[in-house]
């Protein structure tokens, strides 16, 4: 059974995000909880809340343990972007893009399938 928490618009690039997503990715749930509490990243809040929701949704309304659950998918996609302007020289202006993410995490309480050995081929 896939279960799944999102958070969107928070206040931080996809870039900077994903970096820590990539990292929990495959883990068990309990263990990627664990070693977000050491990532030194603001991102790594929002990903940890985002993680605990997920745990909480599986066991709350699926009635999942929690040592079962395997990150399946963690995502950081790109959210609403928000267009401001900076004053130039000689009373021009550029833009700046504040960007914003959304962070999709799934868990799964189904074991990955064990990759089959490729079957040896002959030589002639």
């Amino acid at each position: 059974m896939e279960v799944k928490a999102i958070y969107n618009g928070f206040r931080m690039s996809p870039q900077k995000v994903r970096e820590v997503v990539r990292q929990i990715q495959g883990l068990p749930a309990v263990e990627a909880e664990a070693k977000l509490m050491f990532v030194p990243r603001k991102s790594a809040k929002a990903v940890a809340k985002t993680l605990k929701s997920a745990i909480a949704n599986a066991e709350n309304n699926h009635d999942l343990r929690r040592e079962d659950l395997i990150v399946r998918e963690a995502t950081a996609g790109h959210g609403r972007v928000m267009k401001r302007f900076r004053p130039r020289a000689r009373g021009s202006a550029s833009p700046i893009l504040k960007r914003s993410s959304n962070i999709r995490i799934v868990l799964t309480d189904e074991k990955p399938a064990a990759a089959a050995a490729p079957a040896a081929e002959e030589t002639e």
